[in-house]
């Protein structure tokens, strides 16, 4: 039986924080990193005594060798579990999540990350809610929680993100935000300025149903899975062609609205691919 996906991550910058781990710190301490020299008797650790430039110092005191360390930092997923995830032609967009986070829990384990979860949908979902964690089992959880998720309120958007994100507010670290963005994004941009400390990765889900029309068929039967209208739309030319652009335009519009804030959404169409998302941080660090 495989294991699971792992994906290797990492910030921009250095990271703040105590706790050892595996990212670029900012504090000093136990590491390989060199940062500068200090008098023995400002930082009483006779194992860091540098003999060489003792010697060569002008005032002929004793010095050590002070390192950056390396740390450990706090790893969230925000997952949209309203109606319009549950859609897909062979597996639906929250079983992709559940995928991701399954991989995301794997990865910062072995990073030596703590990891949770919270979720929304028009509201805050409570009951899907894990506090950060370090363990080999997180990710599991994570995503049973997922696949087990019950409907909850109808309709999503920005006010149910909003509620999830409030215990992150102000806080550094990394945070996950997956969703099929399907909702009006004006109020977004005043959800994203709460993580302003933190590095933000949306990722978004789209099935391929949703990005062209099929090739055969002139008529399609569409079912809104957040109202569970059903209608039949005529596959004409222009029809195909609105449906193209429409697309190009709502990626457009994420793109946008996130490259303001510097940031680049990581697109999920079909599956998850854990070595499309080690390259995706490889590329925004680069």
């Amino acid at each position: 039986m495989n294991g699971p996906t792992e994906f290797h991550y990492r910030l921009p910058g250095r990271a703040s924080g105590s706790r050892p781990g595996s990212h670029p710190g900012t504090s000093l301490g136990a590491g390989q990193e060199f940062a500068m020299h200090a008098r023995l008797v400002d930082f009483p650790d006779p194992r860091r005594l540098d003999l060489r430039a003792s010697v060569q110092s002008v005032r002929r005191e004793w010095l050590v060798r002070l390192s950056l360390q390396r740390v450990a930092v706090p790893v969230h997923a925000v997952v949209d579990v309203s109606s319009s995830m549950r859609f897909g032609a062979r597996r639906t967009k929250l079983d992709i999540v559940a995928d991701f986070v399954e991989a995301l829990g794997f990865s910062a384990f072995r990073s030596g990350d703590r990891v949770g979860m919270s979720a929304f949908d028009a509201m805050e979902r409570d009951d899907l809610f894990m506090p950060p964690r370090h363990g080999r089992g997180a990710g599991e959880v994570m995503a049973g929680m997922l696949r087990a998720a019950r409907t909850g309120h109808d309709g999503h958007g920005a006010a149910g993100l909003a509620r999830a994100l409030m215990p992150l507010a102000g806080r550094s670290g990394l945070v996950f935000i997956a969703s099929d963005f399907h909702w009006p994004l004006d109020a977004l941009p005043a959800v994203l300025d709460t993580l302003a400390h933190a590095c933000v990765v949306p990722i978004v889900v789209w099935d391929p149903a949703e990005l062209a029309p099929p090739d055969d068929g002139r008529l399609l039967a569409v079912h809104d899975v957040e109202s569970g209208a059903r209608r039949t739309v005529w596959l004409s030319p222009r029809v195909r062609t609105a449906w193209r652009e429409a697309v190009a335009r709502r990626r457009g519009e994420i793109d946008a609205l996130f490259a303001k804030r510097s940031v680049r959404p990581f697109y999920i169409e079909g599956g998850f691919d854990g070595e499309a998302l080690s390259q995706y941080f490889m590329e925004q660090s680069a």
